[in-house]
């Protein structure tokens, strides 16, 4: 489940699955969430993503969440979808963070790539038909699964956000605890 992945071009390394904790590992489990079928739920203080599934089932993922003050809660769709995307800091986290400016916006962004912090699949989360600036999305950290050190996105291991991309339709509606 976490070996070797070829995609898209890029050889994804294994994941040292013995090093994180199994309750991350990818698994499916009784919903805990009552939510209906074709939902994704983000259980920010567990740090689980569910996606829903017929029957009284979820698929649940470990993720990494956004730290103290950068993590965002409610309720939305996942507006667009994107294999192995340019990652584009916002403003404010440019501002923040200087040495990001040549990944900036107005530079085109991060190439796609084993280093890109997006990793090999992004879902957009909008609300009100806007965009939140917040993902799920890969990541070639995998030690940050379980932790609270993002920007606010929701990170995954990069095999784990590939097989949620299968799982998760556009426009599907998406619901954050905190």
């Amino acid at each position: 489940m976490y070996g070797p992945v070829e995609d898209g071009g890029f050889l994804i390394p294994p994941v040292p699955y013995q090093e994180i904790d199994p309750q991350f590992y990818r698994q499916r489990v009784i919903d805990p969430t009552g939510e209906p079928a074709g939902t994704v739920v983000v259980d920010t203080p567990k740090r689980f993503l569910y996606v829903i599934e017929p029957g009284g089932t979820a698929m649940r993922y470990g993720v990494g969440i956004g730290r103290e003050g950068f993590a965002w809660q409610g309720e939305g769709v996942i507006h667009w979808r994107q294999a192995w995307p340019r990652w584009k800091p916002p403003n404010e986290m440019v501002a923040r963070q200087p040495e990001l400016a040549k990944y900036s916006i107005e530079n085109g962004g991060m190439e796609p790539g084993l280093k890109n912090p997006l990793g090999a699949r992004a879902l957009y989360i909008f609300q009100n038909g806007e965009d939140t600036l917040y993902r799920l999305h890969g990541n070639p950290e995998w030690r940050s699964i379980g932790k609270a050190v993002s920007s606010g996105c929701v990170r995954l291991m990069n095999q784990d956000v590939i097989d949620l991309y299968t799982r998760v339709p556009q426009h599907a509606r998406i619901v954050v605890y905190q």
